[in-house]
């Protein structure tokens, strides 16, 4: 079975008005940044967008942004993006903000399909609100449902034709729970192998968890923060 693609475009092809979607990265590490841009690229609006962050203003989740593609996101962190942040302040756009842990849970628990946990981080706060609690062993637990999506956008360093991905250092971040919790997952690759290339025992997410497979031609892995020391 070959779920190679011959470009981003083709792959984001199918993807309708009003879609949820998972985006990997942590920052500007790891992101599907040519997904991203072919998403921009057709035109698709009234995206559900579940992503750690939203990186910076000009690049990965940025532009979608900018052009007002982003009807809801689901985030842990508003962090280095502007433009996120004033359409957050403004109430131009819907934002759910989930602790990182239990953001990472969530998605874990809908590929392994848990119908929900209880977790004691954000009892007691406005997380809570609407949650069913309960005590367990003296401290207080809320209940989290599990966090699907439509389609996941991932970033892997190296995969074969057969969907099965290698993560490379922190790109291995959100990536490999998302590609287990949406319904369709795209991958974009630095390096594509024939089947049998990649060791068994070194492949982090199965090919039966990944639709199509794209080779991205280069990757900027630009750097969000540099800091420097005198």
């Amino acid at each position: 079975m070959n779920k190679v693609l011959a470009t981003a475009d083709e792959a984001v092809a199918a993807i309708h008005d009003g879609a949820s979607i998972m985006m990997g990265g942590f920052g500007l590490c790891g992101i599907p940044e040519h997904l991203i841009a072919a998403l921009h690229r057709r035109g698709t609006k009234d995206l559900t967008v579940i992503s750690n962050n939203a990186g910076i203003d000009q690049f990965g989740v940025g532009p979608l942004l900018h052009s007002r593609r982003i009807r809801k996101m689901i985030a842990t962190y508003v962090g280095e993006n502007k433009e996120f942040e004033r359409q957050f302040l403004a109430k131009e756009i819907e934002v759910e903000l989930v602790p990182q842990g239990t953001f990472s849970e969530r998605m874990r628990a809908a590929g392994a399909g848990i119908g929900g946990f209880f977790t004691p981080t954000g009892a007691g706060t406005l997380i809570a609100e609407g949650k069913e609690s309960r005590v367990i062993n003296g401290r207080t637990y809320i209940l989290e449902a599990p966090l699907h999506a439509d389609f996941a956008f991932v970033k892997a360093w190296r995969g074969d034709r057969l969907g099965n991905l290698v993560y490379r250092k922190t790109s291995r971040n959100f990536n490999p729970v998302m590609a287990t919790a949406a319904r369709h997952t795209v991958a974009e690759v630095e390096e594509l192998v024939e089947a049998g290339q990649l060791d068994p025992d070194g492949i982090h997410t199965p090919g039966i968890f990944v639709k199509h497979i794209v080779r991205g031609p280069s990757y900027d892995k630009r750097i969000e923060k540099r800091v420097t020391r005198g």
